[in-house]
């Protein structure tokens, strides 16, 4: 199903998730009840913006760049409430959290997956090369003794 989901057809609806995600994000301080800690709200805010902002910057145009944001300003959300400092409200801590585990966890670049084809099994095709260079290598050496 996952490979289902990540194929080239199926891309923007993975971009739309993070779209969601970044608007529940932005939102969360007034649905979740935290909008008295400006910090928490103005941070809720930006990075939600600023995650829909990429992810519909991809539905337009995908580039390799888009998934790498993501993935950079994701881990960004998840350490935001312990960097500053607002960890003490449960709210605006789990909704960071779990918003930046939902935009970090479809970005595929960071755990060496292949960005052409957007498929889920890892690229083994330059080891499968060094490992047959290697084994002729080593029967050529053998061979010579």
């Amino acid at each position: 199903m996952l490979k289902n989901l990540t194929s080239d057809s199926s891309r923007p609806a993975l971009d739309v998730v993070n779209i969601l995600a970044g608007i529940a994000l932005a939102l969360s301080p007034w649905l979740l009840g935290y909008a008295a800690d400006a910090v928490a709200v103005w941070h809720a805010f930006i990075a939600g913006v600023i995650t829909a902002l990429i992810a519909a910057r991809a539905l337009v145009a995908f580039h390799k760049n888009e998934e790498w944001a993501n993935l950079a300003v994701g881990l960004w959300i998840v350490a935001a409430p312990w960097v500053l400092g607002f960890a003490g409200l449960a709210a605006a801590m789990w909704s960071h959290v779990i918003a930046g585990v939902v935009v970090a966890a479809w970005q595929q670049p960071a755990f060496g997956w292949r960005t052409t084809d957007r498929s889920l099994q890892p690229d083994h095709s330059r080891w499968r090369v060094r490992i047959f260079r290697a084994r002729s290598f080593l029967r050529a050496d053998h061979n010579r003794c």
